[in-house]
């Protein structure tokens, strides 16, 4: 019977959904993962600098640096080793003479072929590999944005930018859920400096999810003693990204910009940088060498957390891990080419991800 406690559907599905109404302190968490190869080379410090299609994603006042011609950008990964699946697309379209822009921004992240061990055991006891079926588990979301400029002069630039979040998951047949929120946000930019600050799940993000089992299904969960949901509700506290960046001119022809950002987190102790019961602050740092606006090089380190050392058997030596990144661009005239390398798991048994993404903007034709 103890086979049927450690089914894949009761460790994917049911202990993180139970509960009625809580917090989650990785509730959506798919939305956290970054968009743009750009960024993702970068460490995620992109909440100053963004300043495409991707600013829908890090910064919605970012998308007040599209100017004159719409711009779109789409993205994929493999995570952990090709087992989930990434694809992001998103488009920015300048309006009212470059003072304000719409986006729309398009998530995936999903896992298919998960087994579903249900009806490993036959009621006699013996086991049927036969029995085993497969299912998929997708998270979606779309962003609509909308972003103005405040304030345009020779020295200094400020915008404001609001995103609008709908989300659907689904878990194979037996799951689904609905959910909405807000993000708010302002960029400045100086002429070498930059700034910015983001306001995630402004109003936290809400996930209602349903249930539905056969009674087939029902019956096996409650013979292997497993909670039968019906319904439930999970709420994503609100997060503040605080960001800035400067640019050095190196030579003629070379640009560096550095940046770094800082996630401030309200929900709880984590395993961050900074761990407090009220206030947890987990940074990223990243670098961008820019040749001659045509060749890119870049470099970044996000996820700092303290786990156990390989080599300790006593399992009481704690280190700091982190995830490193690097990455390159090649621009062409109004094409952009962006690719990101990063190890997820720094240790043994590393988990590399390659993640393209390809940054297009649409020049419109002159009427005559």
């Amino acid at each position: 019977m103890r086979i049927y406690k450690a089914t894949v559907l009761y460790l994917l599905l049911f202990l993180p959904l139970l509960s009625f109404c809580q917090f989650r302190k990785y509730s959506n968490e798919f939305l956290n993962i970054g968009a743009g190869a750009r960024g993702l080379a970068m460490g995620g410090a992109q909440v100053a600098s963004a300043s495409d299609a991707t600013a829908g994603y890090w910064n919605p006042a970012g998308l007040t640096g599209v100017k004159d011609n719409p711009n779109f950008g789409i993205m994929h990964a493999d995570y952990f080793a090709g087992i989930a699946k990434y694809d992001y697309a998103s488009a920015a379209i300048p309006i009212q003479d470059n003072k304000r822009t719409l986006g729309v921004s398009l998530l995936r992240f999903a896992v298919d072929d998960i087994p579903n061990t249900l009806y490993l055991v036959e009621p006699d006891g013996s086991i049927n590999y036969g029995n085993i079926q497969s299912f998929s588990s997708a998270d979606y979301a779309l962003l609509l944005s909308f972003a103005q400029k405040i304030k345009e002069t020779e020295e200094k630039s400020v915008s404001f930018g609001v995103n609008t979040k709908i989300i659907y998951r689904k878990v194979g047949s037996f799951a689904t859920a609905w959910g909405f929120g807000f993000d708010a946000g302002i960029q400045m930019h100086g002429k070498k400096w930059k700034l910015g600050l983001v306001a995630r799940d402004l109003t936290t993000t809400f996930n209602a999810w349903s249930f539905k089992f056969t009674d087939r299904e029902k019956e096996v969960l409650y013979l292997t003693k497993n909670d039968i949901p019906v319904k439930s509700t999970e709420l994503t506290a609100p997060r503040l990204v605080l960001g800035g960046g400067y640019n050095f001119r190196i030579g003629s022809s070379v640009n560096l910009l550095a940046e770094g950002s800082f996630d401030l987190t309200f929900d709880g102790q984590r395993n961050t940088v900074l761990s407090g019961k009220t206030v947890s602050i987990d940074p990223h740092l990243g670098l961008e060498a820019n040749i001659k606006d045509v060749f890119f090089i870049r470099g970044g380190v996000t996820n700092f957390q303290k786990a156990l050392a390989d080599g300790d058997t006593l399992n009481q030596k704690k280190v700091w891990i982190y995830q490193p990144s690097i990455g390159a661009g090649f621009k062409i005239k109004n094409v952009m080419l962006d690719y990101a390398f990063t190890n997820l798991a720094n240790q043994s048994n590393p988990l590399y991800t390659h993640i393209f993404s390809l940054r297009i903007n649409f020049v419109r034709k002159e009427k005559d």
